[in-house]
């Protein structure tokens, strides 16, 4: 390493002893090598050890490059040959700043050399250990580009000459050219702010698609007789059994990109042309958002607030997979939440990390169920329980128990409306009174996108969609143009559309009397319950989405 290490603060630290010092400098007398060399050699310290000391003596960061995802672009603004001279490599760029991981970063000269190349700003340093520098320099120079620059050298004659070699397909998955597709896979689906990556076999290709906006999009073709290599690089990282084809696994794979710690979960799936990869991309840096900025507004607003600070009962957020139920819970809990509050969670999986709040993941493989959690969490003295979903007879029955005896407890059900969680329980085999005395409330929702302010405008909507919409007068709407900012599709981000369901007496005797969701439905109506198709036409007339995008997720009621 070309910065050395304080001897004495590596000693403060308690990472070495004095006496391993001694043996170091015999070591070294005997072969003239540097202290920390010795110290290294005799296994006493490791190079990452050396680097952290350093970082802390020179008031840097230390960064360790092994699980961090290199950002493609970055790279390409410093040459190789400056990389390989000064021990450094540029990881990420924000802004006119260039964040650079170095040997040794109080290299002036180098610094200066690398932002004249680079044509940046300023050069942040970071440290690292020279191991780490220089993989990161094999792996990502000499082949940097688009994934279909890397496609076009991995031919089907050179794919079938490593696999005829002796390599197996757990080497050919640690391959530079295997190694840098799969991380610009990645990395593009992070930068377009995909929620999931799609790698799936088709009969003669494998297709990638990212899911945006909770719309699938197209991004590449592969050509088949990468696939194997493909999904054995995906298994590898996650920690899968390649061997395993035929069975569906489930992996993790921790990752850190710009700062961000980012965890995906991946799930395989055989099919008839090989393994369908599915890849959920989990930022758990992200800032959680507040009830208004989730598309909340008016009374739905101040009744679900005023909701969520009771000292007991049960509120349930109903929706299909990938409607933001999870988000919504995340946002309540950070609302209520305080120092005086015992808050405990029980998720599949744990999504977002929030200070205070005691998460747990389910684990059925070591019997930690949701049933099973929920009935550990009710004697570590909670006041407020979130558990993930209910989804059967027994954590049902806990959840209630739970709320009956004075907590909180938050969670979710898959129904389409609001009054049918009412009926959906009832199904699962609950009794009518023990729902009646329990629940508090019911949020349904649903997520839409956002046009795209850059390119927003105004028109007058056709009268097919004036009759889809039950709109009588002619009104003005308004779209997303597309543009370089929403990469030409009119929308960017989303928000939710709700409906929320307030617990009343007359809403408990229809619910104790097994009344249909029909009926609870009118009853709900009938006392001012706004439905998920009126608030999204709400939101379509005051230009928050548009009416294809809403008609989308919902129908009219």
């Amino acid at each position: 390493m070309d910065i050395r290490p304080d001897i004495n603060l590596l000693i403060q630290k308690g990472i070495i002893s004095q006496e391993q010092v001694d043996k170091a400098r015999e070591e070294s007398a005997k072969t003239g090598l540097p202290i920390e060399k010795s110290l290294e050699r005799l296994g006493f310290i490791s190079e990452v050890d050396i680097a952290k000391i350093a970082a802390d003596s020179i008031g840097v960061p230390f960064i360790n490059l092994t699980d961090y995802l290199i950002d493609a672009e970055a790279i390409k603004l410093v040459p190789e040959a400056l990389a390989k001279k000064f021990k450094a490599v540029p990881i990420f760029k924000i802004g006119d700043s260039l964040t650079v991981a170095m040997a040794d970063p109080r290299d002036i000269a180098a610094i200066d050399e690398i932002r004249l190349k680079s044509k940046v700003g300023i050069i942040e340093p970071v440290i690292s250990t020279v191991d780490m520098i220089q993989k990161v320099i094999d792996q990502y120079y000499g082949a940097i580009g688009s994934a279909e620059e890397l496609v076009k050298g991995l031919t089907k004659e050179k794919m079938e000459e490593r696999l005829k070699g002796t390599k197996g397909l757990a080497e050919i998955a640690e391959d530079a050219p295997i190694v840098k597709l799969v991380s610009l896979i990645i990395m593009q689906a992070v930068k377009d702010k995909a929620s999931d990556v799609h790698i799936e076999p088709a009969e003669d290709k494998v297709l990638v698609r990212y899911r945006i906006d909770g719309i699938l999009h197209e991004v590449q073709k592969i050509p088949k007789h990468l696939q194997s290599a493909l999904a054995s690089r995906v298994k590898v990282m996650a920690r899968m059994d390649i061997a395993e084809t035929r069975n569906p696994q489930d992996g993790r794979i921790q990752l850190k990109m710009e700062n961000k710690d980012l965890d995906l979960r991946v799930s395989s799936f055989p099919t008839i042309n090989g393994e369908n990869l599915v890849l959920r991309i989990l930022d758990k840096s992200s800032v959680l958002m507040g009830l208004a900025e989730l598309g909340f507004a008016g009374k739905d607003l101040k009744n679900f607030d005023k909701l969520i600070r009771r000292p007991n009962g049960i509120i349930l957020v109903t929706g299909p997979t990938g409607s933001g139920k999870t988000t919504t819970l995340y946002a309540a809990l950070s609302t209520i939440n305080s120092i005086e509050k015992n808050i405990i969670t029980i998720e599949d999986p744990v999504e977002y990390e929030i200070p205070l709040i005691r998460q747990t993941q389910v684990n059925p493989k070591a019997g930690l169920t949701f049933a099973n959690g929920l009935r550990s969490i009710l004697r570590q003295d909670p006041d407020i329980i979130m558990v993930g979903e209910i989804r059967d007879k027994e954590t049902a029955e806990i959840a209630i128990q739970a709320s009956l005896t004075g907590h909180l407890v938050f969670s979710t059900l898959h129904t389409n409306d609001a009054p049918g969680a009412l009926t959906r329980l009832i199904d699962m085999g609950i009794e009518p009174f023990l729902i009646a005395s329990s629940i508090t409330g019911i949020l349904a929702q649903r997520l839409v996108r956002v046009i795209c302010p850059k390119c927003k405008e105004k028109y007058t909507p056709s009268d097919e969609v004036m009759h889809d919409l039950g709109l009588k007068e002619k009104v003005e709407l308004y779209r997303g143009k597309g543009c370089m900012h929403c990469k030409e599709t009119g929308f960017s981000g989303r928000v939710g559309i709700f409906e929320l369901l307030l617990m009343n007496e007359e809403i408990k005797n229809l619910v104790t009397a097994k009344a249909s969701s029909g009926d609870i439905k009118k009853k709900a109506l009938a006392q001012g319950m706004t439905t998920l198709y009126e608030d999204g036409m709400e939101k379509i007339k005051s230009g928050v989405t548009t009416a294809e995008e809403m008609l989308r997720v919902t129908e009219e009621v």
